[in-house]
């Protein structure tokens, strides 16, 4: 169980794109906790220098400031790296449908830029972010991979493209890709600041302001919310993962969901507030539920998340109120 065991060659070095942003940055913690090298790049479009400030001077840390929709360079980056470990994009659904154009750049000619130099430097394993929204407007729960709907944005439509120039690598080019589509992840140092910050980031900032959060529609949409130390498992297990799995995309989530109303009250009880949130209109691209079958991670990636929802959440409540 977990990922502190996990064993790789002694020399093994590892690339973490958008390694200043949430997910970044704690993938780069946990490496360098594991011992091996770790090179970060990122642009700092929003990923954060201070996520990464006490790594900086690390011995084993490496960082570069660059963008991957610079092929060269990803080029010098990947140069001598063992795995790379994908989490540079554009998030945020909303944001997509506003300014669809700067996803498609990001995302997919950023992702097609990393993958062609990891063939070129044969890379041992490229594993890479992809997300839930795939799943678009299928209404089967849990969500099963091979079962997908009809995507709901931009977002979603360049995870879906991510995925097939991932299994396209695999076949004709012998990279091995393993995608991992994330369904709502959180945890510490996610960013409560952004205008498209994730929900509970944002309803913690709320409410520790004194103001009142708003929900989207009824409250009850539901998400399987995944604790940061769940992703860092899949990510690290992928790149031990056999080759049956190259060209895959599997689910991470803990497979279990909360709605929205419950994840605010719960907040309200964490802190000792008692405030109505006000309840606005829907969003457009706003997937209904979301539930993960992770059956086929637990076969292939031999993952099994230790963090349930709610010790997660409590963790993560802690770390923001240190440092929030």
């Amino acid at each position: 169980m977990g990922y502190q065991d996990l064993k790789f060659a002694d020399d093994s070095v590892f690339l973490i794109t958008g390694a200043a942003g949430f997910i970044g940055s704690n993938l780069v913690e946990a490496v360098l906790n594991l011992g091996y090298e770790v090179i970060g790049i990122d642009n700092l479009s929003n990923g954060k220098k201070e996520n990464i400030e006490e790594f900086i001077d690390h011995e084993n840390f490496d960082f570069i400031e660059g963008d991957i929709r610079d092929y060269m360079c990803c080029l010098e980056a990947v140069e001598g790296v063992d795995y790379i470990l994908h989490q540079a994009a554009l998030g945020s659904v909303p944001r997509s449908m506003r300014e669809p154009l700067i996803y498609e750049d990001n995302n997919i000619k950023g992702t097609s830029n990393m993958m062609e130099a990891a063939r070129v430097n044969n890379v041992k394993k490229f594993v890479y972010a992809s997300s839930s929204s795939v799943y678009g407007d299928s209404k089967e729960l849990p969500k099963e991979e091979g079962k997908e709907g009809q995507v709901l944005s931009p977002y979603a439509l360049t995870k879906s493209v991510k995925e097939k120039y991932a299994k396209l690598y695999t076949e004709v080019y012998d990279l091995e890709c393993i995608g991992l589509r994330y369904f709502n992840v959180f945890g510490r140092r996610q960013d409560p600041f952004s205008e498209y910050a994730a929900v509970i980031p944002k309803f913690i900032k709320i409410l520790k302001n004194g103001n009142q959060v708003e929900i989207y529609g009824d409250g009850e949409q539901s998400r399987d919310f995944t604790y940061i130390e769940n992703v860092i498992e899949a990510n690290l297990k992928a790149c031990l993962a056999g080759s049956q799995a190259a060209g895959e995309a599997f689910n991470i989530a803990y497979g279990e969901r909360f709605t929205i109303n419950q994840i605010y009250d719960l907040m309200c009880e964490k802190f000792d507030i008692d405030r109505k949130a006000k309840h606005v209109s829907e969003r457009p691209g706003d997937i209904r539920h979301s539930l993960a079958d992770i059956s086929k991670a637990q076969e292939l990636l031999n993952y099994n998340p230790d963090w349930d929802f709610k010790s997660g959440f409590a963790e993560a409540i802690e770390w923001y109120k240190d440092n929030l």
